[in-house]
């Protein structure tokens, strides 16, 4: 099996002085790693760490929580540190306008900073537009602990999923066309396609909810614990991340990507060519290096093409044209055809 290298594993290269020139040819890269990878080469001298912020960006060395003292989340709040994961939402939001897959001031991002705390984007603020200072740091409750602007009205949701999934870092929620058209339908989109759909993303869909409220909040963080991207029914997308807030973007980008193209496939005529259960197995233990969740792990190969649940009803072929009108029998046409020649003989 080829060797999967993810972002962790290109800082930790950097960080005891290894070449990144030196990966083997036939090395798979995760989208932030290759992101990583990038940017060293845009700027060479740039510096490991998460966030990139003026100033030092290292982590504050003593853990943060909703009890600590107003003036150290404050301090924290306004650290190079926090500034510097304040730019990372304000590019995601740049990145999720550009690609309209959020409207007017729709979507929202929040990342973990501590045991009970996150940082969020601001209500009522375009995702296109937003500066640094606009963002807001909340407790898990959903408090508002700093930040001049009201944060994000469904930060609930956010909050709630990174409750019950204490790998989750980063969330990302907005409202692409394509992906959205599948949660309006009810349908998750049928798998054994595109590998990078199959490795990076597992997907379901929630019932729809008042958009904002907990209950809409625990229906999603219900599907937390082996979905890392959730179709909201009747609403859009959510997805989060174990990595990073770039990488729960990126997950948007795989299924928009994959909705797109199976509707595509749909409209040519043939049935799609799909993957063996073998090949499907290998890419799903790639998927489980990772660290990526899937209700289908240790699944056998057998069981991974007869379940049901994995091939939805959606429709992957042109349905044949129906004929006008159905041809008439041999008796009815003697029948019409002496009535016919009764007429014209009365008309002459």
């Amino acid at each position: 099996m080829k060797n999967v290298i993810s972002l962790k594993d290109l800082e930790q290269m950097v960080r005891k002085g290894q070449s990144l020139g030196s990966l083997p040819a036939d090395s798979i890269l995760t989208p932030s790693a290759r992101e990583f990878l990038h940017d060293r080469e845009m700027n060479p001298n740039a510096s490991t760490g998460a966030p990139s912020a003026k100033g030092s960006s290292s982590a504050p060395t003593k853990p943060l929580t909703s009890k600590s003292s107003k003036s150290e989340l404050e301090a924290f709040f306004n650290s190079p540190y926090a500034h510097g994961l304040k730019e990372q939402l304000c590019e995601v939001g740049r990145r999720l306008w550009g690609r309209a897959y959020v409207d007017g001031n729709g979507g929202n991002i929040a990342i973990r900073v501590g045991e009970d705390i996150a940082l969020c984007t601001p209500t009522l603020v375009s995702k296109g537009f937003m500066k640094p200072e606009d963002m807001c740091l909340v407790d898990f409750e959903g408090n508002q602990l700093a930040g001049t602007k009201k944060r994000t009205s469904e930060i609930l949701m956010h909050l709630q999923i990174m409750k019950r999934q204490p790998k989750a870092v980063a969330t990302c929620h907005c409202h692409p066309p394509y992906s959205t058209g599948f949660a309006v339908a009810g349908l998750v989109p049928p798998t054994c396609m595109i590998p990078e759909y199959e490795v990076f993303a597992s997907v379901a869909i929630a019932p729809y909810r008042t958009p904002g409220t907990p209950e809409m909040g625990k229906l999603v963080a219900d599907l937390s614990d082996k979905h890392n991207t959730i179709l909201m029914a009747n609403h859009g997308v959510v997805s989060w991340s174990h990595n990073s807030v770039e990488d729960a973007y990126f997950k948007m980008e795989i299924l928009e990507a994959y909705c797109r193209t199976v509707l595509v496939t749909a409209q040519l005529g043939v049935a799609p060519k799909t993957m063996t259960a073998p090949q499907l197995q290998d890419l799903l233990k790639i998927k489980q290096s990772l660290g990526i969740p899937d209700p289908r792990h240790g699944l056998k190969e057998c069981e991974l093409c007869d379940n049901d649940e994995w091939r939805p009803g959606v429709s992957c072929s042109v349905p044949p044209k129906e004929t006008a009108s159905a041809g008439l029998d041999a008796e009815t046409e003697k029948a019409v055809q002496a009535i016919t020649d009764q007429i014209l003989s009365q008309m002459k």
